[in-house]
C-alpha cells in the first residue's frame, strides 16, 4: 500500500427498512432453526450471527431501525431464540493494505496487492469498485492507479482494480507510518488479536468477535463476514484486517457501525474467498 490515497470511502448511510421482510414467516420457536429464521430478515441496519461469548445467535440493530421495525424484529428474535442487541450509529459500507484510493468522487482503502501471473491488481471493497471504473492514487485524481476489472457486490463485498499506472505496489501494509511486509493470508478465529489499516483513521486494533456474520445494508445483503470490535470510519472501506505479529492478511473491510471516537463494530470479507474467486496470489 502506498502513501497515496488507495480506496474510495462510501458515505452512503443505510437507512432503508423493509417492515415486511422483518416480519418474514418463521416456524414455532420450539422447532425453529435460528439461522433459518434470521435469514428471513432483510431490514437495512441489521446484522446477525453467532455470538461466541454467549453461545446464542444475536440479531443487532442500528439507530436507523424505526420503532415499528424494531417491534417486528423483536418478535423474530424471540421466535428464533436469539438475543436482540442495539448498537449505536448507522451500519454502512465505509468507502471513503491501508492507503487511500480514489474514484468517482469517492475514497476507499487498498486491501491487498495481488497478482495473476504477471498481471497485478488491487483488492478492495466491492461497494467501492461499483462507483467508478478508473481509480487514482491521489485526491486530485491526476495519478492513475488502474482500472476496475471485477466487482462482486452485494452478496459479497470485494472488487479488483488492475494496475495500469506506474506506481510501485509492494506486498505490504501501510501502518502510518512504515510498512509491514505481508507474508501470507490466514483464517480468522474467535478471540484473535487483529488490526486493520485504513486511509481515514490509520491503524486500529482489537479482536475477532464473530464469524460467518450476515449484514443487511440498504444496498444489499452481505454474507459470511468476520466481525470485530475495531472501529472504522468512511474511507477505511477495503482496507486490510491483519495479524501484526505475522504479517498475515485475514480480510478486507466491508462496513460497520459507530466511529473511532466512541468506538464501533466492523465487518470484513475473508481474503481467502477473494483470492479463490479470481485465481489470485500474493506477490
Amino acid at each position: 500500500m502506498r502513501r497515496s490515497p488507495l480506496v474510495a470511502l462510501v458515505l452512503t448511510v443505510l437507512l432503508l427498512v423493509a417492515p415486511g421482510a422483518a416480519q418474514a414467516a418463521v416456524p414455532d420457536r420450539a422447532t425453529a432453526d435460528p439461522a433459518a429464521v434470521l435469514a428471513g430478515v432483510r431490514t437495512a441496519g441489521t446484522a446477525w450471527g453467532l455470538d461466541p461469548a454467549t453461545g446464542r445467535m444475536t440479531l443487532t440493530v442500528d439507530d436507523t431501525v424505526a420503532p415499528a421495525e424494531l417491534t417486528a424484529l423483536r418478535a423474530v428474535a424471540e421466535r428464533a431464540g436469539a438475543q436482540l442487541r442495539r448498537e449505536p450509529g448507522t451500519l454502512r459500507p465505509l468507502i471513503a493494505a491501508g492507503q487511500a484510493v480514489y474514484g468517482g468522487g469517492g475514497r476507499c482503502s487498498l486491501g491487498a496487492n495481488v497478482r495473476s501471473g504477471s498481471t497485478y491488481y488491487v483488492i478492495t471493497a466491492g461497494h467501492c469498485t461499483t462507483t467508478a471504473s478508473t481509480w487514482y492514487a491521489d485526491s486530485a485524481q491526476t495519478t492513475v492507479l488502474g482500472t476496475r476489472t471485477a466487482t462482486s457486490y452485494p452478496g459479497n463485498d470485494y472488487g479488483l482494480i488492475r494496475y495500469t499506472g506506474r506506481i510501485a505496489h509492494p506486498s505490504a501494509i501501510y501502518t502510518y507510518p512504515g510498512l509491514l511486509t505481508v507474508y501470507g493470508t490466514g483464517t480468522a478465529y474467535i478471540g484473535q488479536a487483529v488490526c486493520r489499516s485504513g486511509g481515514t483513521t490509520g491503524v486500529r486494533c482489537g479482536t475477532v468477535t464473530g464469524l460467518n456474520q450476515t449484514v443487511n445494508y440498504s444496498t444489499g445483503v452481505i454474507y459470511g463476514l468476520i466481525r470485530t470490535n475495531i472501529c472504522a470510519e468512511p474511507g477505511d472501506s477495503g482496507g486490510p484486517l491483519y495479524v501484526a505479529s505475522t504479517g498475515t492478511i485475514l480480510g478486507i473491510l466491508s462496513g460497520g457501525t459507530g466511529n473511532c471516537t466512541a468506538g464501533g463494530t466492523t465487518y470484513y470479507q475473508p481474503i481467502a474467498e477473494v483470492l479463490a474467486a479470481y485465481g489470485l496470489t500474493l506477490p
